[in-house]
């Protein structure tokens, strides 16, 4: 018996949603590059649903794009958050608003 799509698309929707509420409601660095990831693992589960539902591969080459651009945004991440805590001793987001020139 085959999974349908359908609950591909409930699980992918579940993770969105729980990686926008991480955005939307943490204020810690760490928290909302995990919640970013959050959002892009959706739309993998997305892509990988749906070439296997069509028997196309370009959804799951996408999906290795997404995730090597997933890897490069937390190495950058990682960058600012070391920034962060060296400036202000802490990684709150909402402290960065005060570097500027």
């Amino acid at each position: 018996m085959a999974v349908s799509p359908q609950f591909y698309l409930l699980l992918s929707a579940v993770v969105f949603c729980t990686g926008l509420f991480g955005i939307l409601v943490r204020r810690n660095a760490l928290m909302f590059l995990m919640s970013v990831e959050l959002m892009l693992n959706a739309a993998n589960i997305n892509l990988v649903a749906f070439s296997h539902y069509y028997g196309n591969l370009t959804g799951q080459v996408f999906s290795l794009f997404i995730i090597a651009l997933a890897a490069a945004e937390v190495a950058i991440g990682i960058g600012i958050i070391l920034v962060l805590y060296r400036n202000f001793d802490d990684i709150d987001v909402t402290k960065a608003t005060t570097m500027r020139w």
